[in-house]
């Protein structure tokens, strides 16, 4: 009888490791797949965006998140200040980061 029951358990440890790996490569997929379709578009939709926000000049027309179309007129490590309608005295600054479209034809213009 001992024997037997050396061979039940031996078989019943099997069997539990053989499930926690299959928990940890179950886990492991789905984490692959999150990352896959979550975080990945994520972080390249924002390397997209910093490029974007590199190459912002004095005197280009830029569209914030907000909806306002205006046109940069200094720039600053985070801060840019942007010029809104043809009225000249309605200067706001605002955070780099707000800029979602920049438009180079305002260059053209100067």
């Amino acid at each position: 009888m001992n024997a037997i029951s050396v061979l039940a358990s031996a078989n019943g440890q099997a069997s539990t490791t053989q499930g926690i790996l299959s928990m940890v490569v179950i886990y492991a997929a789905i984490i692959g797949i999150f990352w896959f379709f979550a975080i990945r578009p994520q972080k390249k939709q924002q390397k997209e965006h910093d490029t974007l926000l590199t190459t912002l000049e004095v005197g280009d027309s830029v569209l914030t998140t907000s909806g306002f179309f205006g046109v940069v007129i200094d720039i600053m490590d985070e801060v840019v200040i942007v010029e809104f309608g043809n009225n000249k005295n309605c200067r706001i600054p605002m955070k780099k980061e707000n800029i979602v479209e920049i438009d180079k034809q305002g260059n053209e213009n100067k």
